[in-house]
């Protein structure tokens, strides 16, 4: 897997002060993306032990509230694995952090990945350039939905973030 950037101190991606990795890669190649940069699988830097020391380092900090996936699409197909294996280390070593996974899928495409039992918030679906509203809390277009994938997996149907 490649990563663009890891930031700390980020108050946009999700609640609280957040460590945010930016993975690389993304099919989905919505029309006014914030980061057209990050869709080459290839583009970026090798997500290697150094980058993984730097990511928990930076999330071990007490002010800091949890992490989030962003990209690229933390779930495309090429970093699912990866990813996965970081939620689950981050879940085992902070569960009191919350975990947020920002995606172009819709949470009923990848509903059946083991390790969103991990995550605290899943935002899902494209977004939409000719829907774009400013308003919305966490994301860019109405289409797209901030799931509470704790509160889903309980009941069995899609509980929104409040």
């Amino acid at each position: 897997m490649n990563y663009h950037d890891i930031t700390t101190d980020d108050m946009l991606n999700g609640d609280g002060l957040r460590t945010v990795l930016w993975v690389s890669g993304c099919t989905h190649h919505c029309d006014g993306c914030q980061n057209p940069i990050t869709w080459d699988v290839s583009g970026g830097l090798p997500f290697d032990k150094d980058a993984e020391d730097e990511l928990f380092e930076k999330l071990n900090k007490d002010h800091i509230a949890g992490i989030t996936f962003s990209g690229g699409d933390p779930l495309h197909p090429l970093n699912r694995a990866e990813v996965c294996r970081l939620i689950k280390k981050t879940h085992d070593l902070y569960p009191n952090k919350t975990i947020w996974v920002y995606t172009g899928f819709l949470f009923e495409d990848v509903k059946d990945i083991d390790e969103l039992k991990y995550v605290d918030v899943l935002a899902d679906g494209r977004f939409e350039k000719d829907k774009l509203d400013n308003n919305l809390h966490w994301v860019g277009s109405p289409n797209q939905r901030v799931i509470d994938i704790k509160k889903t997996l309980e009941l069995g149907q899609i509980v929104l973030h409040t």
